[in-house]
């Protein structure tokens, strides 16, 4: 049995049609409840048992699972349910269709790997599961805190997870990670007037930035990934000051430093504080210190893990290919899945446009990830 493309379709458009903007990005956001609903009801409809995790107010995880006739191995397939903000959009909701190309806020980040992962517990559930077990989870809040993957690993455990994050149907085995730190360093207030008497914080601040700069270009380019590149340091914003003729006492910088496997939040503060005793002695007196405000791990699987082995051979089944084995820049809750334990890849569809103001899903890709989805659940949780 194959996926259905306009089964796909009309999943995907009724996921991009019902917002879920994560209202901790967007003040007013409409958040997960109404596209958890919906999934919940289709999984139903699919003869799937389903369950419902609240995370935060309005805002639950929906569990769907397919038990098979025998024990066997179980597979976690997860997509986010959230998106962010619609601005610059003219017609975020619209899931309108143009040739292949199915456009909406959250149809590439991440409603088309959400649709495929339905579609393939459809496809399974219909032929029916030799053994195991497969688990669907749909998360809230990836854009932010990734509250609801973080609920999903203290609920369920699994042999291996498939996040369907949109991969153009290549198998995605590392990100980055991300820490944010803030900079602060005070002053003296003082009229405008007293040069003697004043501290000026956002001078201070200057040394920090160009200390900074100098670990930006000259330290972090000597570190590589094969897959990833670099790791990454910038300033972010900078605020101080209280008006044009006082003398600041107070001045605070927020960066993010971008993480690559192997690099530890212990490591990168102390380099950030590293930077400020730079700063010092450049500017003697200078008073700063620095804190982290939040981090999220990098994520790293081995392209030998047996989830990797399988899924590459899925997809030379369906497609007739061999996947390339690749990065992905940005964070995802693959690291929250992979951290816990549970061996994790990431596989989804094709299209353009996170976070953007026109995005689209590649509808083909849907169907096919559906398609070598189906085809990994029934040959790993058989196994």
């Amino acid at each position: 049995m194959r996926a259905d493309r306009a089964r796909v379709v009309q999943l995907v458009r009724a996921l991009v049609a019902t917002e879920s903007v994560n209202p901790a990005l967007a003040p007013g956001g409409a958040g997960e409840g109404a596209v958890a609903a919906l999934l919940a009801a289709e999984c139903r409809a699919a003869g799937l048992e389903v369950r419902l995790d609240e995370v935060a107010p309005g805002r639950p995880n929906v569990v769907a699972r397919l038990a098979g006739a025998r024990p066997g191995r179980r597979l976690l397939l997860c997509g986010h349910t959230d998106t962010v903000a619609t601005t610059g959009m003219v017609e975020p909701f619209s899931a309108r269709v143009e040739g292949d190309r199915l456009y909406g806020r959250g149809a590439y980040d991440m409603k088309g790997g959400v649709a495929a992962i339905v579609e393939a517990m459809r496809v399974v559930a219909d032929a029916g599961l030799a053994a195991g077990e497969l688990v669907a989870a749909f998360v809230v809040d990836e854009e932010h805190a990734s509250l609801g993957a973080f609920d999903l690993i203290r609920r369920e455990r699994a042999d291996a997870a498939v996040i369907t994050e949109p991969t153009a149907l290549q198998v995605c085995i590392a990100h980055k990670g991300f820490l944010w730190a803030r900079v602060e360093t005070t002053g003296r207030a003082a009229h405008g007037s007293r040069y003697g008497a004043g501290d000026d914080a956002i001078t201070r601040m200057g040394h920090v930035l160009v200390a900074l700069d100098r670990l930006e270009r000259e330290v972090l380019p000597r570190r590589t990934h094969p897959l990833l590149g670099r790791p990454s340091l910038h300033a972010s914003t900078i605020a101080g000051g209280v008006g044009w003729s006082t003398y600041p006492d107070r001045c605070v910088l927020e960066v993010e430093r971008r993480l690559l496997p192997g690099e530890r939040d212990a490591e990168v503060l102390a380099e950030l504080e590293a930077a400020v005793d730079d700063a010092r002695h450049r500017s003697p007196g200078l008073r700063g210190r620095v804190e982290v405000v939040m981090s999220r791990p990098p994520f790293e699987v081995s392209p030998d893990a047996p989830v990797v082995r399988a899924l590459e051979e899925s997809v030379r089944a369906v497609c007739g290919r061999t996947p390339r084995l690749v990065g992905e820049h940005p964070w995802f809750d693959a690291a929250v899945l992979g951290h816990a334990g549970i061996p994790t890849v990431m596989f989804g569809p094709d299209g353009e446009g996170a976070h953007a103001a026109a995005e689209w899903v590649d509808v083909p890709s849907v169907v096919t990830c559906a398609d070598v989805l189906a085809h990994l659940a029934r040959h790993w949780c058989a196994a």
